[in-house]
């Protein structure tokens, strides 16, 4: 990870406790294995402690790290830096998805009940009017009672957003392919096909991982399902929804949205996205940021501690779980 980046993520606090469990030199911070300090360092490093913008531990790293046993990634996803070798040497692999997951359920949380207080528009017609006004009356449709929430995927993510809005006064729906009989009602939601979730839903919430098989999971005709007015709110992988069409339908004024993802990650500046007044769009900062950097670090000090006193990883990551994560 970049060095800068390694500042704001370990706090001196957690930095002395990393020190303390381990042989651990603060200053170096890499990008690159191929770098001459990563190449000192990778022949005695038993455990590497990873974040975003961590290079793929190939194969050819792996013979220069002849003592690595363990990752321990301080971040969500473990897929752009673990390879199929990892899993052949029989690394152990943890990861802190699961407090990433935290925030980007509050943000998710957050906007569901915004949507269904109609706030940009009501903003907006406020900031123009600014007088008195009829509000009951001109957003007699508006409010969070007995709305329907589609939740898009039984992810970490997924099933925090579930919990969050599990005590409120809402119907919820649920999509995924891979949840066991009676589950989603353990999780408080209604399982149904995602066409059925797209027309019956106010929100749609998508928390599934990217794989091919998921690319534009949100189609041009699974768009055209959501009612009008129906608000969609990303904050997985841009390639999930097709853009193009959604595009057409916030354009058109016929759907609402919050992006905290696109495709590409950062839109043109030519992108109507940036100026519609029916899209919240933010720059991929739903999951953690600025002091929500030190729950992640934490969490890899716990499973250090945990390495080094000979108890198994909280949160272990397996091949399997690796292959369909995103």
């Amino acid at each position: 990870m970049h060095t800068d980046l390694a500042g704001r993520l370990f706090d001196d606090a957690t930095m002395r406790r990393l020190t303390a469990l381990a042989e651990l030199d603060p200053d170096l911070v890499v990008d690159d294995f191929a770098a001459p300090a990563a190449e000192e360092a990778l022949r005695d490093t038993e455990v590497i402690v990873s974040c975003w913008g961590c290079p793929p531990l190939t194969q050819d790293v792996l013979d220069r790290a002849p003592r690595l046993r363990a990752v321990l990634h301080a971040a969500g996803s473990v897929k752009h830096h673990i390879t199929d070798a990892c899993w052949r040497r029989g690394l152990e692999v943890t990861s802190a998805a699961w407090a990433n997951a935290l925030p980007v359920a509050e943000y998710t949380v957050a906007f569901v009940f915004l949507a269904g207080k109609d706030v940009l528009r009501i903003r907006d017609d406020y900031r123009a009017r600014r007088a008195p006004h009829d509000w009951q009356s001109a957003y007699a449709g508006a409010g969070n009672h007995r709305r329907t929430v589609g939740i898009v995927g039984a992810s970490r993510i997924g099933r925090r957003v579930l919990e969050l809005l599990r005590p409120h006064d809402l119907e919820l729906l649920l999509h995924d392919p891979y949840l066991r009989p009676g589950e989603a009602e353990r999780l408080g939601a209604t399982p149904v096909g995602l066409d059925e979730l797209c027309s019956r839903s106010d929100v749609v919430s998508v928390h599934a991982p990217e794989l091919p098989a998921t690319r534009h999971l949100l189609s041009r005709e699974r768009l055209a399902l959501m009612r009008t007015g129906a608000t969609l709110i990303n904050t997985s992988r841009g390639s999930l929804v097709d853009q193009q069409a959604l595009t057409e339908e916030l354009v058109s004024g016929r759907l609402d949205a919050v992006l905290d993802v696109t495709v590409p990650e950062v839109l043109p500046p030519d992108s109507p996205l940036y100026d519609l007044p029916n899209v919240l769009l933010t720059p991929h900062i739903a999951g953690s940021l600025g002091n929500e950097l030190h729950r992640m670090a934490a969490a890899a000090a716990d499973e250090l501690e945990r390495y080094v006193t000979g108890r198994p990883f909280a949160h272990p990551v397996s091949a399997e779980e690796w292959e369909r994560s995103a």
